[in-house]
């Protein structure tokens, strides 16, 4: 049997790509062949809460949400359907913000805030990783948790005034006003504003963050198609369970993107999108006013050699089945491409930072 690694000596990795609709696990051990590392994907845990909530919905029950601010979602719609059902919701300041940053409309929507659990009560705790869960079921296979997390979540950041959609796409803007490199989108020092992001991070803590759409772009570049043409110029489309974001890619920088809601998409607007963000003609205005978050493109991306491959990732990329684009395929697995981009940044970290 092999003798048990010690937390110093231990250089695996647990990375989690936490969507709406599935959480996607890659057990990093850089002592086997990636193919042989252990994978799963399972239900998110905003989905498994807000089941958790709609058992108690149809039992009647009254509930008090503890825990962290976690993503919303299904999570937030099993919440206002138990308000719908006239049976009460508590919850602590915290995990109330699952809802909306600003309080006061967490109040209005008939939640009673509160930091004691009211009598008769069930609780719910409220967090996006499921540290206890996680442990056990890798137990039953003899597999123990390593001490390294990496985990990719997307957050709106806090705006309990602007709406979140801005907020969110401001923080892109910024990125890329300010050079757009892509070694920047991780983090280790999580920005205060990015309240998800340091809700995991009370959760796991030393674990190194990044947003979904992130790692999606980190992780395309496991597949040797991709990584080839990274200095000609390309657009990597990450096509989610909730929202869609296209970037426009040279060497280490991203120069444009767009991001939007992908229940709003279909195949004709999908093109569109992409063709027109390849052509520096797609403008933020119409994508927000869409339903979408928004576009930027900066002065250094040239309409005049328009970035010729496009690669798709993600849940719902058989939305661009019939449009001609490239299907990446990183490590032979697409559903796994946020948790190779996580494992591929922390790795790049680490060495920039003169580690192991």
């Amino acid at each position: 049997m092999p003798s048990k690694k010690t937390v110093s000596d231990d250089k695996r990795v647990l990375a989690m790509d936490i969507g709406s609709g599935t959480q996607d696990v890659l057990l990093y051990d850089p002592e086997i062949p990636i193919e042989n590392c252990v994978k799963m994907v399972l239900p998110s845990q905003t989905t498994i809460v807000g089941r958790r909530i709609d058992e108690l919905t149809g039992k009647g029950k009254p509930i008090f949400l503890t825990g962290n601010l976690m993503g919303g979602g299904p999570c937030s719609g099993a919440i206002k359907n138990h308000l719908k059902a006239g049976l009460t919701v508590h919850a602590t300041e915290l995990a109330a913000k699952t809802l909306n940053d600003n309080l006061d409309e967490v109040r209005e929507k008939g939640v009673v805030i509160t930091e004691k659990a009211p009598s008769g009560a069930v609780e719910v705790e409220m967090k996006d990783v499921d540290l206890d869960a996680m442990r056990s079921a890798l137990a039953q296979f003899h597999v123990e948790l390593p001490s390294r997390f990496a985990v990719a979540v997307q957050d709106h950041g806090h705006s309990p005034v602007m709406s979140n959609r801005k907020f969110r796409f401001q923080h892109w803007r910024n990125f890329l006003e300010e050079g757009g490199l892509i070694k920047e989108l991780v983090y280790s020092d999580i920005p205060p504003y990015m309240t998800r992001m340091l809700a995991v991070q009370r959760d796991l803590p030393g674990s190194m963050l990044m947003d979904t759409g992130s790692a999606a772009i980190w992780g395309a570049f496991s597949d040797p198609a991709v990584e080839s043409r990274r200095d000609q110029g390309i657009l990597i489309l990450n096509v989610g369970n909730q929202h869609t974001v296209g970037v426009l890619v040279k060497n280490e920088h991203i120069l444009g993107l767009f991001e939007h809601h992908t229940r709003i998409l279909d195949p004709s607007s999908l093109k569109d999108f992409v063709e027109r963000l390849r052509a520096a003609a797609l403008t933020d205005e119409e994508v927000f006013g869409s339903g979408g978050h928004g576009a930027h493109i900066t002065p250094r991306y040239s309409e005049q050699e328009p970035y010729p491959f496009v690669a798709v990732t993600g849940p719902r990329r058989g939305m661009a089945a019939e449009l001609g684009y490239y299907f990446a395929v990183p490590n032979g697995d697409m559903m796994l491409v946020g948790c190779f981009g996580l494992v591929n940044a922390l790795l790049s970290t680490e060495k920039l930072n003169g580690g192991n």
